[in-house]
């Protein structure tokens, strides 16, 4: 089932004619995520200060509705993929103690 934010990302896209191909859509995630980067390695002094990350709530959230909006651009639901992800997780932490896919 698809999330009640995921339906509001595809109906904000929808009606203000922002349709994109999934190629479009995985560009815009990227391009946003560089985004939160970019603020994470200037609000630390590029790694000299880590405690000082700063990432501002509306580049998150410009990434996270990039990332719905790919999702439904390639009729995927977020949200179990999400509960995939962290089975998949789980699965591993109780296997090796990491989360890491050690590839």
């Amino acid at each position: 089932m698809v999330s009640a934010h995921q339906e509001r990302v595809a109906e904000f896209v929808a009606t203000h004619d922002l349709d994109a191909p999934p190629a479009y859509r995985l560009l815009d995630a990227a391009s946003e995520l560089g985004e939160l980067a970019k603020e994470v390695n200037e609000s630390t002094d590029y790694g000299s200060n880590p405690e000082a990350v700063d990432i501002a709530a509306d580049e998150l959230g410009d990434t996270l509705f990039a990332l719905l909006a790919l999702a439904d651009a390639t009729d995927t639901d977020a949200e179990g993929a999400l509960e995939t992800a962290i089975e998949k997780y789980e699965d591993r932490l109780a296997e090796r103690d990491t989360a890491a896919s050690g590839e």
